[in-house]
């Protein structure tokens, strides 16, 4: 008997419990499921293509490029490489709606980047990561409702940037606006710069959509702005966007499959917060494309159920 109690103590004191079997296996899985998320998709930079149907009829189709969210560091060579082989889509137009730097020497980084776009009409508005640089914050923040960025970030050379994008021939649209000619059609452009750090002007932007819109002919109206919060969404279509391109969300970043998307950072609804959907406002719609974006922050460097993508979004005529 007392070797029979003897053997069965050896046996419990050397085996897992069913608990910690558990929570081994959950410990195994959230390892591998980091390592996947920061080694992996991360870097898995990804194309999606998409249609929209918002010409009048009998238009011809228009190729949009929409680039957002670099948060490129001057090393992440792969990332700039796909970036610049999508000139090779020869796209009738390129957006670009912000947070381009990750680093504070990456401004000659993005120039490069860019530079196989330069003769194809662009426009941009920046995002506070173009104003001030990344830094370490505690990831439950952004289950908060607060807009403002830390204190300490430091400021980045929006300057320079602005210098390269001026160099580059990309219209800047930061409380502004612009017509421009793409592809045989007029298209009026108007933006907001970054709502997320409180840089949005709809008085400036609305009297510069006035001065750019007296005496010209339009076939389409285009908004932008970094954040897509959802007053900001509403203002631009009540100015006459037909179409609205926006970033800053990440489309989450890191979802969950099956639920989506854990944190918009902004309150724009969690089902909106990437690819194409519509927006409303006073009874008038636009149609509202919000990109995942390419990157994330040096300092939170994951994603999981969330690539890294650009977009070629093709507006083609209404069906009559």
């Amino acid at each position: 008997m007392a070797n029979s109690v003897a053997t069965s103590g050896q046996g419990t004191s050397s085996g897992l419990g069913p608990a910690s079997a558990v929570a081994l296996t959950l410990l195994g899985v959230g390892a591998a499921t980091a390592v996947y998320g920061t080694m992996i998709e991360r870097r898995a930079f990804r194309l999606r293509r998409i249609e929209s149907r918002i010409l009048p009829p009998g238009s011809a189709p228009l190729r949009v490029l929409h680039l957002s969210d670099f948060h490129v560091a001057p090393w992440q060579r792969k990332k700039q490489d796909f970036v610049r082989g999508l000139a090779a889509l020869q796209p009738d137009l390129v957006i670009g709606t912000g947070d381009n730097l990750g680093h504070v020497d990456a401004v000659p980084t993005v120039a490069s980047m860019l530079e196989p776009f330069e003769g194809i009409p662009s426009v941009h508005v920046y995002g506070s990561n173009d104003y001030l640089g990344p830094v370490l914050k505690n990831p439950f923040t952004y289950f908060s409702s607060s807009t403002h960025v830390a204190k300490k970030a430091p400021h980045l050379d929006t300057e320079g940037l602005t210098a390269h994008f001026d160099r580059l021939g990309w219209t800047p649209l930061n409380n502004a606006a612009a017509v421009l000619e793409v592809a045989g059609r007029r298209i009026r452009f108007f933006g907001v710069n970054d709502p997320h750090i409180d840089a949005d002007d709809f008085a400036a932007a609305g009297e510069a959509l006035r001065d750019a819109s007296e005496g010209q002919d339009w076939d389409l109206t285009i908004g932008l702005a970094h954040a897509p919060y959802q007053r900001v969404l509403s203002g631009l279509v009540d100015l006459g966007a037909d179409a609205i391109f926006a970033g800053h969300t990440h489309g989450g970043q890191v979802c969950v499959p099956g639920y989506g998307a854990l944190v918009t950072n902004c309150d724009i609804p969690r089902e909106q917060v990437k690819g194409l959907s519509t927006w409303t406002s006073r009874g008038r719609s636009a149609a509202l494309h919000v990109s995942a974006g390419l990157g994330t922050s040096i300092y939170a460097p994951v994603r999981f159920a969330c690539p890294p993508e650009a977009t070629l979004l093709t507006f083609l005529p209404r069906v009559s």
